[in-house]
């Protein structure tokens, strides 16, 4: 018989993982489906927009990074000048030593200033873009602890941690790297281009060419390029989606013997994601070569006609127009310019996929923060007091969806007594969990009436609404903490007695005293280290030491033994009494003394009455417990 009961609960196991990997999978394609819908309004420039603003909320330190890159620049633009004056003291048959070494130190002490300023740029940079990943990581946890359930259920937790680790990581990178380098960048082909015009006009006209030609095909590329890095950044949500919910999983994975069959599909989603990588990575390194490629190209035009005007000067300087006239040290000093100038741009080529990345990475995070959180409560709702709170609900014609096409409560009508014990029971997928979720606002009925003690739920506060309950659900939850702090989760000011007399009640106390450090015993990684039972008892002290109105219990005893939910059932009808309480139950022996038996099937209340009276109709439950103790 155990080895049955074993097999059954193996089966129901596998069952609901399937169930929930079908129900994941195809939610996380509807909502991939909305995402690529949401991204083609979300142009790169509103997103880099937002980043920036984001970015100068550190006003000052920005400021001080602004002021110290144009002072490193402005030293480091005045070096070819420099070295173009000490080359002009070199003349045939003499050298002007002294100058040479005026301008040689002068280059010297220029450069090395630019470079500690660089530094100090860099430094004050890596603290701004630090406190921007603090703040992006702050404002992603508070938004997912103010969303509703709704978005949980259909968004894989990979995916979401995903935004939190890996894109919030590339936008910090980007912002340390790509964003001080396109700073730095654009005060140098500034100044150059300044200092250019400075030496000799006509040799700029070569830029005139080159560099339209350059930021046609930049741009050109990126139109191409930024959907790729977004699927790519998909990709890996979705990567990390299917191995967070195998993972969680692995156990009954293991039991069926579906190794290969999960990494099977973990392959597909794992080649997806790589060939994602490669079309992304390579089509944004073709940028790079082919910048370089036309910025070594008129470089070297700068260094012929600069040399031909050279020689005109020197060779026929009485018919050599004078704007066309160049010194051989302004020849040096226009080509170590020109470098400057094209440099930057040949960067930010090598940057391009960087900043397609970091784009997309951005876009992710903005969409999230952009979820519409829970609705706000109605501005003149009550607070519900669970002091006085006698815990009367009634619900009068609820009718729920939560899709429209698939209607899950029908003119649903029940009324619970304070004190009363309501049992809730029906086959799978009969919206016995939906009535939990009505009741605590994780949802609204699109039509009818929910009231507790009168009061219409939608006009209480959602926080003292959900102070009014206390629940144990058939999946536990334990922090990485010591027992004593889960148990006191639920009144954080109990004492150390209630805590233990809540304990002793829900029949855990020994198993507790037995551990090493008792209840100072640190939990970690939701209690792997116990019994699915152990952790269902913690949960249910926990809820004896809370003094909520209203109880729920979802399958609160499936992962016990019989012997153990004997043990706990008087503790938990001390639990209950006095309040109300309502039970989700599969197993039919927990609740035989429910003082109203409510029996759901497809969304509809078909019978209702205690245990005597439902057995004595030979109606739908007396099949369902025929089928059960037969």
């Amino acid at each position: 018989m155990t080895d049955k009961n074993q097999k059954n609960k193996a089966d129901h196991s596998a069952r609901t993982l399937r169930q929930k990997s079908e129900t994941l999978n195809s939610t996380s394609r509807l909502h991939d489906v909305k995402e690529k819908e949401a991204v083609q309004h979300a142009p790169a420039r509103v997103t880099l927009g937002r980043l920036c603003r984001l970015l100068f909320e550190d006003k000052w330190r920005c400021l001080l990074v602004f002021v110290l890159m144009i002072a490193g620049n402005v030293l480091a633009l005045a070096g070819p000048k420099l070295s173009g004056k000490a080359i002009d003291a070199i003349v045939p048959g003499h050298v002007d030593m002294p100058t040479v070494w005026k301008y040689a130190t002068l280059l010297i002490a220029f450069y090395a200033a630019s470079a500690l300023l660089s530094y100090a740029v860099t430094f004050v940079m890596v603290h701004v873009s630090q406190r921007v990943t603090y703040v992006l990581r702050r404002k992603i946890f508070e938004r997912l602890m103010q969303l509703p359930v709704s978005f949980f259920d259909t968004h894989a937790t990979g995916d979401i941690i995903s935004r939190i680790s890996y894109d919030v990581d590339t936008v910090s990178a980007s912002l340390s790297n790509d964003v001080l380098q396109i700073g730095v960048s654009a005060v140098t082909v500034f100044g150059a281009l300044y200092m250019m015009l400075s030496i000799a006009p006509p040799l700029v006209a070569v830029f005139v060419v080159t560099v339209p030609i350059s930021v046609f095909f930049t741009r050109h590329k990126a139109r191409k390029i930024q959907p790729l890095f977004r699927k790519r950044s998909a990709a890996l949500g979705q990567l990390n989606g299917y191995a967070e919910e195998m993972l969680s999983g692995q156990k009954t994975i293991t039991a069926y013997d579906r190794q290969e069959v999960i990494i099977g599909q973990f392959d597909k989603n794992n080649d997806t994601a790589v060939e994602a990588y490669y079309a992304a990575d390579y089509h944004g390194a073709v940028v790079g070569p082919s910048v370089n490629f036309i910025n070594n190209l008129s470089l070297a035009l700068v260094t012929a006609f600069g040399g031909i005007m050279y020689m005109m000067t020197v060779m026929r300087p009485e018919t050599w127009p004078v704007i066309l006239c160049i010194g051989l040290g302004d020849v040096s000093a226009f080509v170590q310019y020109s470098r400057k100038f094209s440099g930057p741009i040949n960067e930010f080529a090598n940057i391009f996929s960087e900043l397609q990345s970091a784009t997309a990475a951005a876009e992710r995070i903005f969409r999230l923060l952009d979820q519409p959180a829970e609705p706000a409560d109605a501005p003149d709702a009550a607070v519900l007091d669970t002091e006085t709170c006698r815990g009367q609900v009634d619900f009068t014609d609820v009718n729920f969806a939560y899709s429209e096409d698939k209607p899950i409560l029908r003119h649903l009508t029940l009324s619970a007594a304070p004190g009363q014990l309501v049992a809730i029971v029906g086959p799978t997928g009969a919206g016995k969990t939906t009535i939990i979720n009505l009741l605590l606002r994780f949802y609204d009925a699109q039509s009818g009436s929910i009231k507790i003690d009168g009061k219409e739920i939608t006009g209480l506060t959602r926080e003292s609404l959900r102070a009014a309950y206390t629940m144990v659900l058939q999946d536990t939850w334990l922090f990485g903490g010591t027992v004593y702090e889960n148990i006191a989760y639920a009144r954080p000011d109990a004492t150390p007695d209630e805590v233990k007399a809540a304990a002793k009640a829900a029949r855990i106390d020994a198993f507790i005293e037995a551990l090493p450090n008792g209840y100072d015993t640190v939990l970690s990684d939701d209690g792997v280290s116990i019994s699915k039972g152990q952790k269902q008892l913690l949960t249910i002290a926990r809820a004896m030491l809370a003094r909520s109105p209203i109880l729920i219990l979802d399958e609160a005893t499936s992962n016990v033994d019989s012997r153990t939910e004997r043990l706990i059932q008087e503790a938990l009808y001390a639990l209950m009494e006095h309040r109300t309480c309502f039970v989700i139950a599969h197993r039919l022996s927990t609740i035989q003394n429910a003082d109203l038996i409510l029996v759901l099937r497809n969304g509809e209340i078909i019978e209702r009455g205690t245990h005597e009276e439902l057995l004595a109709a030979n109606g739908f439950y007396a099949g369902l417990y025929g089928a059960q103790f037969q």
